[in-house]
C-alpha cells in the first residue's frame, strides 16, 4: 500500500496537473483534450486526478480560476507601473500587445472557453464571466480615472484586439486599440481600423 500523500506532495501534484491542463487545453483545445493526455502531460494518475477534480468541467474551472490571478496580475502590474492615469490605461493595452505577441498566443483562455461550452457548462460559465467582469471593471477604473465618462468603448477596443489579435496571428490590433484609446483621451475620432 503506497504512503499517504504529504500535503506539500498533494500540492505539488496539483500544481503538476493544473500545468498539464493549462497547456493541454490553451494549445489545442478543452474538447480535443481527453483526459488521458492530460494524465499523461501531468505524469500523474487518474485515480489521483480525479480526487483533485471529480469532473473535467471542474478542472477547467481550476485552470481557468489560476490563469484569471496570473493574467489579470500582470495586467495590473503593467498598468499601476505608471501614475498619470491616462499612461496606466495606455500601458494596459501595452501589455495586451505584447501579450499578443507572446509565442503560443492562441487568443482569450476564457473565450475559447466559452466558445466550446458555452451555456452547457454553468461552472465554466460563471468563471468566464468572472474573469471578463473583473477584467472590465479594471478597463472601466482606469478609464474613469483618465476622464472618460463611458468605458464601453474601452472594453469593446480591448476585447476585439484580443480576438482579432488572435484570428490574424498578428499583435498589430493591440497596438491600433490603443492608438483608438488615445484619440479618444485626447477628444478626437480614433483613426484606423482594427
Amino acid at each position: 500500500m503506497p504512503a499517504p500523500l504529504t500535503e506539500e506532495q498533494a500540492r505539488q501534484d496539483h500544481e503538476k496537473l493544473l500545468d498539464a491542463a493549462e497547456a493541454l487545453f490553451y494549445e489545442k483545445g478543452i474538447r480535443a483534450v481527453g483526459m488521458d493526455e492530460v494524465r499523461a502531460a501531468s505524469g500523474l494518475p487518474l485515480k489521483r486526478i480525479y480526487r483533485l477534480h471529480p469532473t473535467k468541467d471542474d478542472l477547467v474551472v481550476a485552470v481557468l480560476r489560476r490563469r484569471d490571478g496570473r493574467w489579470r496580475g500582470r495586467l495590473v502590474a503593467a498598468a499601476e507601473a505608471h501614475a498619470d492615469p491616462r499612461a496606466r490605461l495606455l500601458a494596459a493595452f501595452d501589455w495586451l500587445a505584447g501579450w499578443c505577441a507572446e509565442p503560443g498566443f492562441r487568443g482569450c483562455a476564457w473565450i475559447n472557453a466559452f466558445g466550446e461550452l458555452g451555456p452547457a457548462s454553468p461552472a465554466v460559465l460563471a468563471e468566464v464571466r468572472s474573469h471578463k467582469e473583473a477584467f472590465h471593471r479594471h478597463l472601466a477604473d482606469w478609464s474613469g480615472a483618465a476622464g472618460l465618462a463611458e468605458p464601453a468603448s474601452v472594453q469593446l477596443l480591448a476585447e476585439g484586439a484580443i480576438v482579432t489579435a488572435a484570428i490574424s496571428g498578428s499583435p498589430d490590433p493591440a497596438r491600433q486599440a490603443r492608438a483608438a484609446v488615445e484619440a479618444l483621451l485626447a477628444g478626437g475620432e480614433p483613426r484606423g481600423g482594427i
